[in-house]
């Protein structure tokens, strides 16, 4: 297998950790680790200048873009710099892009992409806190705030700086396997491999936290031991309020009620299950205090519209999905 080049672009006010991500992940596909052939990566400014990132970090480039050859893979960071971004790089994407094998674009490189053209009539993602003011400036793009990647074809779009190490990650399982990526994974110390479906938050962090210490720990609790009674009498017990004050109590402070709450961790959880490991539908109804497998199928066709053994068959793993073109 040949060794792809990978171009990551630099810029003043870029987020360090959308370079150094996806930089570890593709440096890490060596052949010590099982992989045949592996990456060439190289990063470039504009200039062929130093960089100074969000945090102060100076970074310095391989050359810059006008000497570096088409990559097989072009990376995109965000940061600050690319909600203004230098002309001179959108008219670089503006043209290189289409040339290029892959586009990924990590956090706020959306907006650069989609500056040069490159994701009209796309589906694309972006960090959640971003996307309202991505929406108003390129309407043409088809964005889904929750996801943590999506794929369109030879664009990948991330969300934040997180998201792009799971997005590299995937890229590795499709160019050289799993056992590839679950090695680098376990190098760097992160999940393989969050599906570019799963939501950006999960559900303890969409929903508000409690501004009491005793709401907040029923939170955490809940998340703890789903397979405990966690019915509003039961938590309210716990929490050593009535039900009454205690559900009114959990209403006005995370935005929901007691059992909206249970259920969304439940879901949330059954999902993961299914996603990334191979237990049973039974195994995992009772692992997520559903207690029967058509309990859960009842949950999963009202929330998600579909039974949990079609959910696995259309969201486990990326070897299912159509690979990105080269």
């Amino acid at each position: 297998m040949r060794t792809r080049t990978v171009l990551i672009v630099l810029f003043e006010g870029i987020q360090p950790l959308d370079v150094t991500g996806p930089h570890e992940v593709f440096a890490g596909v060596r052949p010590e680790r099982g992989a045949e052939g592996g990456y060439e990566v190289r990063t470039a400014t504009i200039d062929g200048e130093p960089v100074r990132s969000t945090s102060g970090l100076r970074l310095a480039p391989d050359a810059a873009l006008a000497d570096c050859a088409v990559p097989d893979l072009l990376v995109v960071p965000g940061g600050e710099g690319a909600l203004e971004p230098d002309p001179r790089i959108v008219s670089w994407l503006r043209v290189n892009g289409p040339r290029v094998g892959r586009l990924l674009s990590v956090c706020t490189g959306a907006f650069l992409v989609a500056a040069a053209g490159l994701l009209d009539g796309r589906r694309a993602t972006t960090h959640w806190a971003y996307c309202d003011r991505f929406t108003e400036r390129f309407p043409d793009v088809l964005l889904d705030p929750e996801p943590i990647f999506v794929r369109d074809g030879r664009v990948a779009t991330s969300a934040g700086v997180t998201a792009g190490i799971d997005l590299a990650l995937a890229v590795v399982e499709e160019d050289h396997g799993r056992k590839v990526a679950l090695t680098i994974a376990r190098h760097l110390v992160v999940f393989l491999r969050r599906p570019g479906n799963q939501r950006q938050f999960s559900v303890p962090l969409a929903a508000q936290t409690a501004g009491r210490p005793t709401l907040r720990d029923i939170q955490h609790w809940i998340v703890e031991h789903l397979t405990a009674d966690l019915s509003v009498d039961a938590l309210a017990d716990r929490a050593g309020l009535s039900p009454r004050h205690f559900a009114r109590a959990f209403r006005d402070e995370v935005g929901m009620t007691p059992g909206r709450y249970v259920d969304l961790v439940r879901l949330e959880a059954a999902r993961r299950l299914l996603e990334d490991t191979g237990q049973g539908v039974e195994e995992v109804s009772r692992a997520c205090g559903y207690g029967t497998p058509e309990a859960m199928r009842r949950a999963f066709v009202r929330a998600l519209g579909a039974g949990p053994a079609e959910y696995r068959r259309r969201f486990r793993p990326m070897t299912t999905v159509q690979p990105i073109a080269v």
